[in-house]
């Protein structure tokens, strides 16, 4: 029987937390949906529905401290995530211009800002200082829309999230030093103090933070632990920031530039920190600032809507010339203007907290006994209303300049490149290697372009006993599910074969593999038949670039790879099948590459570099009597990747034939790869034209088939 008091769940405002959460999760799950069909941003909806849903709305909802929790989570987590996902390559490639951008956009708004503050509002020039610094802020609300449509590496999008932090810092140094001076304390030792303690939770950031992390993921490769340990991070990293005086966000920031290299943008950690800030957290924030609008002001006179039509005008005003100026500073594009202003003029975060904090600064009383404050009740609602209006240009603007920058990147004609599709066949044997084979085969694929992936297990049928069968295909179900985890399909191949290089032969030919990746238990040594025997063996029988991976640690915990290329690799056909692999690995993990090469192999792979910047040193190629220096070279942490050849081939050396002995005296204690470079016929591709396509994606026009072979095959 139902009685009449459990009614008392569904009084305004709702606080049954049963039904407030389901209600949270209906407008999650279908104010996108509306908005999509009116072809808006999704995350717009989210901010309209808590607007309508809030306590200034139908009151449903109260803004309570379960939905700020949840919003400053899902404020720090956009922040967080524009730090993992920056390329940190092309970060430093365009730190000089973030700078310009940073200063456009921190002193065009404070500028703009300050004058309207004291002549069309007529506030004090403290106040004025305070409101230009709102201004100059921004919150990179629009981010998870641009990281969606899969360009989040854009140097346009590199460039505003550069500047945005250098902006934000200085708004809310403004914003401590106007504080400090209405108490009096801006003295020495407050500027001492600041700059100490920025210094101080920068060093720790920057420094220890990965370190801690590469220790945690090497140590803990249970997927629960990993992901609460980086939410640790983040939010250790957002309280110190705060405790060194400036806010949360900077902070979170930083976190996800310091680690980024320990969680690889393909791997099954990122996925899950991507997946829960874009259905929860981050919705949450959406919807938490939606509240904040009261439709009230605009009944409430000319007054506040004066201020919030000015505090609007000005505040776009503002972020669209520094978005102009560095457009023409750098001849952007309009869709990369038209980014940079989408990222930049949402005003939500930082604005908020400082027109709160103004607020609730009383710098003295009228003539009436009623206090002064330093922002006044009229910029409080103004700010609202100039939040709402912000987010929805940035929203807007933000989704044109990214589609139509998506569009350009796409592939002209997806059809001409079906023949030139990766397939990658992974034999498993046991459950402990297939994880990490599974996800270096992630790794060695252009994340734009996924290829097929196929795992196989195979079944001796005349040693088969009653649970061969079952443990074979277990095994291929763990395959999978690692590979489900990170948003990729795999084809399960269960066969059954007297001879196991026979099965793996004929399955390449079957189904077209391209690229095969071999393991070595952790716990297995390499005798000195066993690459001749896979030599003479498999790969006479096939023509593929080969991997044998051996790890001795979680792959994103290596803080260098030492790829070891022959003399005269460049002068092999399969030389750009494995340098691509190669290139993917550093531009997945943003790991250093250290390449040991000779003058001719370093011409070519230098013309890469030059279009296709990874982390890459260049080092000479020792002499292959050297190699046993192998202990010298290596250091903890480190993978070794080594190429070799077939006998016959250009890079071939006698001394290839040491390997075992060498990876069984050296090795013990490090990951390897090591490398079997194909064979293919000339198929008239140029070489350099197959590197470039691959690391951009599918190859625009096959058309250039029948030409000969470019200067990367040319023999000297």
């Amino acid at each position: 029987m139902i009685l009449l008091t459990d009614f008392a769940a569904f009084d305004l405002p709702i606080s049954n937390p049963v039904v407030k959460f389901l209600l949270i999760l209906l407008i999650i799950l279908f104010a996108p949906l509306a908005l999509n069909k009116l072809k808006l941003p999704p995350l717009l909806g989210l901010i309209l529905a808590g607007a309508i849903v809030g306590p200034n709305g139908l009151g449903l909802i109260e803004r309570d401290s379960g939905i700020i929790l949840s919003g400053t989570a899902g404020l720090l987590y956009i922040m967080f995530l524009a730090g993992l996902e920056i390329d940190l390559n092309e970060f430093k490639k365009n730190s000089k211009k973030s700078l310009v951008f940073g200063a456009y956009t921190f002193l065009i708004p404070m500028c703009l800002g300050i004058l309207a503050g004291l002549y069309l509002l007529e506030m004090t020039l403290i106040s004025s200082i305070l409101l230009a610094s709102m201004f100059a802020s921004h919150t990179l609300i629009a981010y998870p829309l641009i990281s969606k449509l899969g360009i989040a590496k854009n140097r346009a999008v590199n460039i505003t999230v550069g500047g945005t932090l250098i902006t934000d810092t200085l708004a809310l140094l403004v914003l401590a030093i106007i504080i400090g001076s209405t108490k009096g304390v801006v003295n020495l030792g407050f500027w001492i103090k600041l700059f100490a303690s920025l210094a101080l939770f920068a060093a720790i950031i920057v420094f220890i933070f990965p370190r801690i992390g590469r220790w945690f993921f090497k140590k803990y490769t249970d997927n629960s632990s990993q992901f609460i340990f980086v939410l640790s991070l983040v939010f250790l990293g957002a309280a110190m920031a705060e405790l060194a005086g400036i806010e949360a966000i900077i902070g979170a920031f930083l976190v996800g530039l310091s680690i980024s290299s320990l969680i690889p943008h393909t791997s099954p950690l990122m996925n899950r920190v991507e997946f829960v800030g874009n259905t929860i957290f981050i919705p949450f924030f959406l919807i938490g600032v939606g509240m904040l609008v009261d439709f009230r002001i605009f009944v409430e006179g000319w007054v506040t809507l004066w201020v919030a039509l000015v505090m609007t005008v000005i505040a776009t005003l503002a972020k669209f010339l520094a978005a102009y100026a560095t457009q023409k500073t750098y001849k952007f594009s309009l869709d990369e203007r038209r980014l940079i202003f989408g990222l930049s003029n949402a005003q939500a975060a930082a604005t908020l907290a400082a027109v709160l904090i103004g607020y609730n600064t009383i710098i003295g009383t009228d003539e009436f006994g009623e206090p002064i404050r330093l922002l006044s009740e009229t910029i409080l609602n103004g700010t609202i209303v100039m939040i709402l209006v912000t987010c929805t240009i940035a929203s807007l603007e933000a989704q044109k300049g990214a589609k139509n920058i998506a569009l350009a990147e796409s592939p002209l004609d997806e059809s001409s490149t079906t023949n030139f599709l990766e397939r990658i066949l992974i034999p498993v044997r046991n459950q402990e290697t297939a994880d990490e084979l599974i996800n270096l085969s992630i790794l060695v694929q252009n994340p734009k372009k996924k290829g097929n992936m196929y795992a196989l297990s195979i079944i001796n049928p005349e040693n088969q006993d009653s649970g061969s069968e079952m443990k074979a295909q277990k095994t291929l179900n763990k395959a999978s599910a690692t590979a489900a985890s990170t948003d990729h399909f795999l084809y399960e191949l269960l066969r059954y074969d007297t001879n196991v290089e026979h099965g793996i032969a004929s399955v390449i030919h079957e189904n077209k593999i391209t690229d095969l990746v071999l393991g070595l238990h952790e716990k297995q040594g390499m005798t000195d038949s066993f690459l001749g025997n896979l030599t003479d063996g498999l790969l006479g029988k096939v023509n593929t670039t080969t991997l044998i991976y051996k790890p001795n640690q979680p792959f994103e915990t290596h803080r260098r790879h030492l790829v070891f290329v022959p003399p005269g690799a460049e002068q092999e056909l399969g030389f750009p099948f494995w340098l691509v692999k190669v290139w993917n690995i550093a531009r997945n993990t943003g790991s250093r590459m250290i390449f040991y090469v000779s003058d001719s192999s370093r011409a070519y792979i230098q013309e890469i570099l030059h279009k296709h910047p990874i982390r890459l040193e260049f080092r000479s190629f020792p002499d292959w009597g050297e190699l046993g220096n192998l202990n010298i070279i290596l250091k903890p942490d480190d993978n070794l990747i080594m190429v070799l050849s077939r006998k016959g081939e250009e890079s071939y050396h006698p001394n290839m034939e040491r390997v075992p002995e060498l990876i069984s005296t050296f090795l013990r204690n490090h990951s390897f790869i090591l490398i079997y470079p194909n064979q293919p016929k000339a198929t008239g591709l140029d070489g350099l034209e197959m590197i470039h396509g691959s690391l951009i994606g599918p190859i625009e026009r096959l058309d250039f088939v029948g030409k000969a072979i470019a200067s990367l095959f040319k023999k000297k």
